[in-house]
């Protein structure tokens, strides 16, 4: 069984910084595309920032040129470090990984959330 363990998060003011980390634990053959995502008013979970095996990034035309996501492949853990905050990034964040557990599968894991609170 795959599991996510997600740490960060927290209470700042605007303006500041916070980072997630979200690491991937149990059994797998391999960790594919690693990504952040928090839910909007009405949506389902949207994408913050995502981050393949082979490290192209991808983000929300809200969080570019202050989130930077980056991962550690060695630790099987997803990072995202969160700058500039405002205090409509406020939410709920999940992590999510795509992992092969075995060479023709694979499962959608998501983190149990951690709360990130922006302050104006």
């Amino acid at each position: 069984q795959v599991q996510l363990v997600e740490s960060g998060g927290g209470l700042v003011q605007a303006g500041g910084s916070l980072s997630l980390s979200c690491t991937v634990s149990g059994r797998f053959f391999s960790i594919n595309d690693m990504g952040w995502y928090r839910p909007t008013l009405g949506k389902q979970r949207e994408l913050v920032a995502a981050i393949t095996s082979d490290g192209r990034t991808n983000y929300a035309d809200s969080v570019k040129g202050r989130f930077t996501i980056s991962r550690d492949n060695a630790k099987n853990t997803v990072y995202l470090q969160m700058d500039s905050l405002k205090s409509e990034d406020t939410g709920v964040y999940y992590c999510n990984v795509k992992v092969w557990t075995s060479l023709v599968s694979s499962v959608d894991v998501w983190g149990q959330g951690t709360q990130v609170t922006v302050s104006s």
